[in-house]
């Protein structure tokens, strides 16, 4: 099996639910998820709507994420419509990782699998994030959660 198609095992779906049940503390619900085209990526963004108590059809898958660099992420963002005001990435390492250390300090190594890195931008328009002053809400990694 290639890795484009490997599945979501179920360590990593317990690490998914335990993020969703922190999501929902949080009180995160995005307006849309912008997700890889990978297997194991497509089921997360799936159980994340689904555990959010939203419809799947939230999910855009777009191949460009499986393979991708952290610069790149930031064009994911440039024909998002501005009514969006939650949006979710759901994508792979490295990528990910150096996309978020754009934003933390200090910068951490790895992100682990099910972390999610929740960022505000101070603008109503999704095209000026890249230049837009920001605000790290959390980082949570499934290990780091618990009570759940």
């Amino acid at each position: 099996m290639s890795d484009h198609e490997r599945p979501i095992i179920e360590k990593g779906r317990k690490r998914t639910r335990k993020v969703i049940e922190y999501l929902k503390k949080e009180a995160v619900r995005p307006d849309f998820i912008i997700c890889s085209s990978a297997q194991r990526a497509r089921e997360t963004a799936d159980l994340i709507a689904e555990g959010l108590g939203m419809d799947k059809d939230i999910v855009k898958i777009d191949p460009s994420l499986y393979h991708t660099d952290a610069t790149q992420i930031f064009t994911q963002f440039l024909d998002l419509s501005d009514r969006f005001q939650e949006v979710m990435i759901v994508g792979h390492n490295p990528a990910f990782t150096n996309f978020a250390n754009f934003f933390l300090v200090p910068p951490i190594d790895w992100l682990p699998t099910s972390a999610v890195v929740c960022l505000e931008f101070q603008t109503d328009k999704w095209d000026e994030i890249e230049n837009a002053a920001f605000k790290v809400k959390f980082v949570i990694f499934p290990k780091l959660i618990s009570g759940f």
